[in-house]
């Protein structure tokens, strides 16, 4: 078996034993079960997948994160996760908040990016006039 950690910012959104963890990287699907040995990867917005004991499988919509598993841990660090049985909903989640959220950090760093060059040419008025 192997322990299957879950991590966002805020919180631990999963926690439990699981016998099997299904997730998506930028070159495509992979699977992971007890034996497999060390593993980390990039995770893409997607489908992350795990199978309990008893046969039951979790379905977790995860944006981009990191996937590490080190002997029986397997850990997945994300901005954001939600938990779901409806995988037509849990697709309808990666492609709407997770893209926007997406949309959202590259227009925050180009406002950022804006405000270091405005930044950068009073600087240079200052050094001209001083």
């Amino acid at each position: 078996m192997m322990r299957l950690k879950v991590a966002l910012p805020t919180e631990i959104l999963v926690d439990t034993e699981v016998v099997k963890v299904t997730a998506e990287a930028e070159n495509g699907s992979f699977c992971l079960l007890p034996r497999h040995v060390a593993f980390a990867t990039a995770l893409v917005p997607g489908m992350l997948s795990y199978v309990l004991p008893d046969g039951t499988e979790i379905f977790v919509a995860v944006d981009k994160g990191i996937l590490v598993k080190c002997g029986a841990d397997v850990v997945v660090s994300t901005r954001n996760a939600v938990v779901g049985a409806d995988l037509g909903a849990l697709k309808r989640t990666i492609e709407d908040q997770f893209k926007i959220l997406d949309d959202r950090e590259r227009k925050a760093r180009a406002a950022a990016a804006r405000l270091e060059a405005s930044l950068v040419r009073q600087f240079m008025e200052l050094e001209r006039h001083g």
